[in-house]
């Protein structure tokens, strides 16, 4: 591993109730349950396809009360709400809910533009778009 991809965690700026607040949130009880399978990540259609997003060190980086990095990563719009993540866990911790309670947060926050949440909805439609036209295709 290089130095430049070592994130240093300065323990002053860790909020340890963040785990807490977002297993208060619909969806989010089961957060502090997960023991890092990968399961999630090994069945995710985005992982699949950009090393950047984790299911797995998302839930880490919540647990360890990571808030900041968090809520201002744009990793925590790729998720396309498929819960296959939820379908596959073992300890049914509900990751596509959580994702929706983390961009909530992140626009509430002011670490995303409120326009976010809006677009949400023009990206899946583009997506499901995209998908019913390569089906359509491959027929």
């Amino acid at each position: 591993m290089s130095a430049e991809n070592v994130e240093v965690i300065v323990a002053e700026k860790l909020d340890p109730g963040f785990c807490d607040e977002i297993a208060s949130m619909p969806g989010g009880g089961n957060i502090r349950k997960c023991f890092a399978c990968g399961t999630c990540a090994a069945g995710c259609p985005v992982t699949s396809i950009d090393d950047e997003y984790n299911c797995r060190t998302i839930i880490r980086q919540i647990q360890y009360g990571m808030r900041e990095e968090v809520l201002k990563s744009p990793v925590i719009w790729l998720c396309v709400m498929c819960y296959r993540c939820y379908a596959r866990c073992p300890q049914q911790v509900n990751f596509t809910d959580i994702m929706r309670a983390l961009r909530h947060l992140a626009v509430k926050e002011g670490y995303a533009p409120v326009e976010m949440l809006n677009k949400e909805d023009e990206f899946d439609k583009k997506a499901h778009q995209l998908r019913r036209e390569m089906v359509k295709k491959a027929q």
